[in-house]
Parts: structure tokens; sequence; C-alpha cells
């Protein structure tokens, strides 16, 4: 079954508190923005962004249930609770809300962690997600300026700063978002 896309922010929006309601409102515009300003698709800029979130308030045993019956990945279940929503979050956009373009399904399940070799569209999302309007986080306002002229700085400072909040606390880094941000660094250099 597909859903329009009213269906799809009543199902989700019913899924979480009302200010995460307002963070996803503020993805959706800001990917919209971001996919206009970088050429991306803003319709699968703003599916993506309407759905990036829809796991993030079920309970972390509903979550771990869903990782390990569906065998969604091993690898992330060694790690942050925090990173679980985002590939529940694209198999549920899958399977219950029958979203079958990949690179949606990919800008959702890459969302916190980035990956290397990350899409345009997964870019939009992922830096949608840390600049959005509500976001308030020191540096916050540096990524917003850096993605008025490029995508790919503007995100490299995103995981500059999620990297930086987690050795501060001394908490455990994904790897795949040290790999995403190296990725990211390449990128630049090669195109300078």
């Amino acid at each position: 079954m597909e859903y329009s896309r009213d269906e799809l922010i009543q199902a989700v929006s019913s899924q979480m508190p009302a200010k995460r309601w307002e963070h996803t409102k503020g993805v959706m515009e800001t990917a919209v923005i971001l996919a206009g300003r970088f050429g991306a698709d803003p319709v699968k800029a703003e599916l993506a962004a309407i759905l990036h979130d829809v796991a993030k308030y079920w309970p972390v045993q509903k979550l771990h249930q869903m990782m390990v019956e569906h065998a969604l990945s091993e690898e992330l279940l060694r790690y942050d609770k925090q990173l679980w929503h985002a590939e529940v979050g694209a198999f549920v956009a899958e399977h219950e809300y029958g979203v079958t373009d990949t690179d949606v399904l990919n800008a959702i399940r890459y969302h916190t962690s980035g990956r290397v070799g990350m899409t345009l569209l997964d870019k939009v999302v992922c830096l949608a997600d840390y600049m959005e309007p509500g976001r308030d986080f020191p540096g916050v306002n540096n990524i917003r300026e850096l993605a008025n002229h490029s995508l790919e700085d503007a995100l490299a400072a995103g995981f500059d700063s999620t990297i930086g909040h987690l050795l501060s606390r001394r908490q455990i880094i994904f790897p795949l978002t040290v790999l995403a941000r190296n990725d990211l660094i390449k990128q630049l250099e090669a195109n300078s």
C-alpha cells in the first residue's frame, strides 16, 4: 500500500512527541531547501525527512527485536542505541509505508551515521537533520553558514561536531561515522 504525503505525516507524527514532530517539520523544510540549493530531488528529500525519525521513540526493546528478527545490522547492535532508529526506520518505511525508492530508504538509514560514498540525497537529509531551525548546539550556526556554499563542508563540520561531542564524553564512536567524515574530507580535497 502506498501512502499519500498527508497520510504519512499523520502516521509518523502520531508516533512521536509534539516537540520531535516540530524537529521533523524543520528537517522537512530544510531538506527541501538544501535539495533545491544543491540539485537533489526535493520530493525524495521531503519523503526521507518525513520518515527519518519514524522509529525514534519506539521502546529500545522493540528496536532491538526488529533489528534481530529482520537481521538488519549486527554491527549496529554493538553500538549506541541512538543509532538503531535509523536502520529500523528504513525497514519500516519500506515494509509498513510502501517506500520502494532505494535512495530514499538509504537516506533514512544513514541519516545518523553517514556512510562512505554518500549520495547527494544522503547528504541533504543528514545535513538537514543537523541544522534544521530548531537545532541549538555549539557550532550549529557555523554549519548553517557553510551550508550556504558547500554541502560537503557543512556535513563534515556536522560530523566533526558529533565526533568531538562523543570524544568529550568518552563515548564510543560508530566507525562508519568516522569513515563518512574522512570520505567527505577526501572529496573536499579532491575538489580544491
